[in-house]
């Protein structure tokens, strides 16, 4: 008998003919779609990571967001009531000063050192204020970019004074107390392996962690950048009985951080530092300011706007530096009342004085 013919079943669709003409098969599609796949996550990510409208999106919400310290006496700490305070926290206000002529439009947002860079990163804030030290892989790893130095400091190591020790060459044998995620325990391990010293590590997540294991005996030395070594003596029951060691072993320039690709908005941010440390050199302050309106020096009529059009050119009026001074001070006012020799803090100036006085501070002119 003969076989009955069976319809033919030619694959007409529009996927069946592009399958015929690429020579398509199920492999074929599956890496097609992951690479179509990935290229949305890249975009998604660059998006994120390349941020251009922060200024625009800052007036629109009134408000600068300022990620800081979650709790550092003299540079970012919040009182009983919710007010904050601190050198970091005035350079927050002072941005806000300069767009809005109102220190008071900032929202602190504070932020633990594990999540500082990748929260600026994912836009949770504008810009980071948080004793932050500038180094090259976390702008090459988070695509950010430090504004300037804020703080010249440096890491140093504090012990019990009943230790008997007066130079970190000394501390061979100690139980180091040091938070994790920062250049601070990648420094310590640098320190001790150079100066062919033994030591026991005692790595914590957080601030109050590394605090409390000090104040509680885990560990008889405590490192961290002197500033910060300063602050945490003041928490202790009996701050007397604390040594700070003459010694520092590192660099660590410790910088406003915004996000890159958005130029205005790092403008904005390292022009505002550098008016409150040329404001000093200027001898500008709160006190004088309305007279510096009237000067004839073509130095201070660039700098409060009745010359030039440099303010315009930030996305600002051209009083904008007027405004930070008038309502936060110079360098020097800000410095004097949260960590100088009259704050609770005492730290000397050294390196943070002004170049012609003896230390490195030193920003462009406004010209």
């Amino acid at each position: 008998m003969a076989r009955k013919k069976v319809p033919s079943r030619r694959k007409t669709g529009p996927l069946h003919r592009l399958r015929a003409y690429f020579g398509w098969n199920f492999h074929t599609g599956l890496l097609i779609g992951c690479a179509i796949a990935a290229a949305i996550t890249a975009a998604a990510i660059t998006y994120i990571r390349y941020d251009t409208k922060t200024l625009k999106r800052t007036v629109r919400r009134d408000a600068v967001y300022c990620g800081v310290n979650t709790g550092l006496p003299g540079f970012s700490a919040q009182d009983a009531k919710g007010n904050w305070s601190g050198f970091d926290v005035d350079f927050c206000r002072a941005i806000a000063a300069a767009i809005f002529d109102d220190p008071k439009k900032v929202r602190f947002v504070p932020l633990d050192a594990k999540e500082r860079f990748p929260e600026l990163a994912k836009r949770k804030v504008d810009v980071l204020a948080r004793n932050s030290t500038w180094t090259i892989s976390r702008e090459t790893q988070y695509a950010l970019h430090f504004a300037g130095v804020s703080y010249y400091d440096g890491q140093g190591f504090m012990v019990p004074r009943a230790r008997n020790i007066s130079s970190a060459l000394e501390l061979d044998g100690s139980k180091v107390c040091v938070q994790g995620s920062t250049t601070t325990a990648l420094n310590l391990v640098d320190f001790f392996h150079t100066n062919n010293m033994k030591y026991e590590e005692i790595k914590l997540r957080t601030v109050d962690d590394v605090f409390k294991a000090y104040a509680s005996g885990q560990c008889d030395t405590l490192t961290s950048d002197v500033s910060q070594l300063y602050a945490l003596r003041l928490k202790l029951p009996k701050p007397a009985e604390q040594v700070i060691l003459p010694d520092v072993i590192s660099k660590e320039p410790l910088a406003p951080v915004v996000r890159q690709k958005d130029d205005d908005w790092l403008l904005l941010v390292k022009w505002t530092l550098f008016a409150m440390i040329d404001a000093e050199e200027l001898g500008i302050d709160s006190k004088n300011i309305d007279e510096a309106l009237k000067s004839t020096k073509p130095a201070v009529r660039r700098f409060v706007g009745t010359e030039g059009d440099y303010g315009g050119e930030l996305g600002l009026t051209n009083d904008w530096a007027v405004r930070i001074i008038r309502h936060v001070g110079n360098y020097g006012e800000v410095y004097d009342r949260n960590v100088g020799i009259g704050s609770l803090l005492g730290i000397p100036r050294g390196l943070n004085q002004l170049w012609n006085a003896g230390g490195i501070l030193y920003a462009p002119p406004i010209r």
